[in-house]
This record gives structure tokens, sequence and C-alpha cells, in this order.
């Protein structure tokens, strides 16, 4: 395999000192790097920018540049806000659970836990715009087996006809629980 692991994921922020600190003190993400430059290394154009570098555990990291000079922030008004998401893993239900009841005494909106059968989620937004969502899998390996005799299946058929699948309908419609009953 050509690719080892993601080195970083970069985002646009507003401000980065906020960015490192909401990061730092919601999801206890640790600073690990700043690069600050007037020029762009690959491009050569005159543009500052601040690049801060933040632990997403496990050989991860999440960066964000702040461009002051450029025009403020937007998303891109064609895509639902609920697509363009970054996940990040937490190790129980229990940890989420209590991280969306922390993420809200902070007065932070969160949606959720939405149960996707093979994991259970919450969304919420950070100080850019950001959507993020804090996952804890419950998958067996029997539901993943499932999934994966049938992942070719449903992507052509999707290229066929442009129509959900339901190859793996059992997800959401509730017929896992009568199967197991």
């Amino acid at each position: 395999m050509l690719v080892r692991k993601i080195h970083h994921v970069a985002y646009r922020c507003r401000d980065a000192r906020e960015t490192v600190e909401w990061y730092e003190r919601h999801l206890g993400m640790r600073f690990i790097l700043a690069i600050a430059e007037d020029e762009v290394p690959s491009t050569k154009a005159p543009d500052p920018y601040m690049h801060v570098f933040l632990d997403a555990g496990g050989g991860n990291v999440l960066a964000f540049f702040e461009l002051p000079t450029q025009p403020a922030m937007d998303r891109d008004r064609n895509t639902p806000a609920w697509v363009q998401h970054l996940a990040l893993q937490v190790d129980s239900v229990d940890t989420l659970l209590a991280t969306k009841a922390r993420l809200e005494a902070a007065g932070i909106e969160v949606v959720g836990p939405t149960d996707h059968t093979i994991f259970r989620s919450i969304y919420f937004f950070d100080p850019n715009g950001h959507r993020l969502e804090l996952a804890a899998d419950c998958a067996t390996p029997e539901m993943m087996s499932r999934l994966d005799a049938v992942k070719r299946e449903m992507l052509d058929e999707w290229s066929r006809t442009k129509k959900a699948p339901k190859h793996a309908a059992w997800m959401h419609d509730g017929s896992l629980a009568k199967e197991d009953a």
C-alpha cells in the first residue's frame, strides 16, 4: 500500500489562538506545532499565515490555517452543513455521553447521540463552523462481515441508479433487532 497513514488534515480557522484553546479545552487535544510564514512555500504566493497542529491521538494530526489577508471564511453553500465533517473516535459510548454532557454544560449545542448500529455518534460545531462528530464503535464482527459482503454490490447499484441500495437497510430500519430476537 502506498499510503501509510494520514499525515495531517488541515482546515481554515478564524483565529488560531481561539481554535487551539477550544480544541485543548473541549476535546483534550495537545497543541504540538505552529508554523508561520509570509509566503506560501508551495506556490510562493505572498500570503501570511499561521498554521497550527493539534494531536488528535493515535498518530493523527489536526491542523488549521489562519489567513488574515484573505476574505472571511465561508462554507460551500451547495453542500448541506451535515455533509462535510470530521469524525473523531472515542473509546466508548460512556465516554461519548460524558463528553456530550460536558460540551452542553459549556454552552455547545450537541445533536445526538445518533444510533448508526455499528457506532453511536454526537455532532457539534467548532468555533470556526466546522462540523465535528465523535463516534464510539459498537459493531460486532458479524455486522462488519455483512457490510463487507455487500459493499461492491451497493456501490455498483448506486452508480447505476443514484438511489440508496437497501443491502444494509438493517442498520437503521430496526430489522437487526428483530433478527436477534
